[in-house]
């Protein structure tokens, strides 16, 4: 049974003695006792302070009887309530602090990382995705029903606070993030978040959430690199299932199947890596990986789709490809790429 629990029931057993001791004084205690005196009686009785008896007993051997019952009983109850008490105040607040710590030393240690605002529906699917593909982020919120909630899914550092707050951005170490997600229901709170995320990190990536189809522009206008209308992508997915059944399906499968982490992922080729120079065939990522390259992303933007075996690798070329994330983690490495991860799941 948790403190919580040990708690609440020593508190019940304590009114239920306590209410029972009331009704017995002023059964037994005529019509002259008053549920005040009766109240009275069984509050100092079970505290066994004794500063004398309201009901008298004197002339009444079956409620003298009761009140030594009740006096054995009380002590017991009460010593249970003190117990339970020092318990839930103590390990309750030695949990908590050996808790802060851990997460100040977790986040002390980010570098490289993601940053989601807003731990609501669409943040807590926002986790599990990201706890599913390795990436290393911490979550700011608010509301500590909602901070408890993503602590379930996983080992995930939180912050209690506004997105917006330029200390707990600062505290969640956006000087050295790669990315941010603000998905907070209000329009208006991820505009805010963006703005400040923007002043305080100039090359972070930020994708901002957006109710209203008009907030696009203004967030893309004021920090944003991308704003994601829930409503727009509903309805292209309604579509989708409408004229293309078997694409959603295999997209479905590859999302939320269980037993893998089949993704399409991206590999940036940075400056220095071993790639640089080389064809995509002496990569041999199928054969190393088990990863199949879908398209290449060219520094300046261009996309080429499907590309060829003799296609050569510059610096600043991003690598679609489609295959396990555990994969796609080691092929990062092998490009050079240092960005944190831990274990897919």
């Amino acid at each position: 049974m948790n403190l919580r629990k040990q708690l609440a029931l020593s508190l019940m057993l304590l009114v239920v003695v306590v209410l029972s001791a009331v009704g017995v004084y002023m059964w037994f205690g005529g019509p002259q006792v008053t549920l005040l005196d009766a109240f009275y009686m069984a509050v100092v009785t079970v505290s066994t302070v004794g500063y004398g008896e309201i009901v008298d007993t004197h002339a009444n051997p079956g409620l003298r009887l009761f009140n030594m019952f009740f006096i054995l009983i009380g002590i017991g109850i009460m010593l249970y309530v003190f117990s339970a008490s020092t318990a839930f105040i103590v390990e309750g607040e030695l949990n908590n602090i050996f808790w802060r710590r851990k997460m100040e030393k977790m986040i002390q240690d980010m570098h490289d990382h993601l940053i989601i605002c807003g731990a609501g529906e669409t943040g807590t699917y926002l986790v599990k995705e990201l706890l599913k593909t390795g990436n290393v982020f911490i979550v700011i919120d608010h509301d500590e029903e909602r901070l408890e909630r993503i602590g379930q899914l996983g080992e995930v550092p939180v912050l209690k606070g506004e997105g917006g707050d330029e200390e707990i951005l600062t505290t969640a170490r956006i000087q050295v993030a790669r990315g941010m997600a603000t998905v907070l229901p209000e329009d208006k709170d991820n505009l805010l978040t963006t703005v400040t995320a923007r002043l305080l990190n100039p090359n972070l990536r930020i994708v901002a959430r957006c109710a209203e189809s008009r907030m696009v522009e203004k967030l893309l206008r004021h920090g944003a690199n991308a704003a994601i209308s829930p409503n727009m992508i509903g309805g292209l997915r309604i579509a989708s299932e409408l004229i293309r059944p078997s694409v959603v399906s295999f997209l479905d499968t590859m999302l939320r199947d269980p037993s893998g982490t089949l993704r399409v992922e991206e590999i940036t080729v940075v400056e220095r890596s071993p790639w640089i120079g080389k064809k995509l065939k002496e990569m041999d990522l199928h054969g190393r990986f088990e990863l199949l390259p879908l398209a290449i992303r060219k520094a300046d933007g261009d996309m080429k789709f499907n590309p060829r075996d003799d296609t050569v690798m510059a610096s600043g070329d991003t690598l679609v490809v489609m295959g396990d994330v555990d994969n796609a983690w080691k092929a990062r490495d092998a490009a050079g790429n240092k960005v944190p991860h831990r274990p897919a799941g």
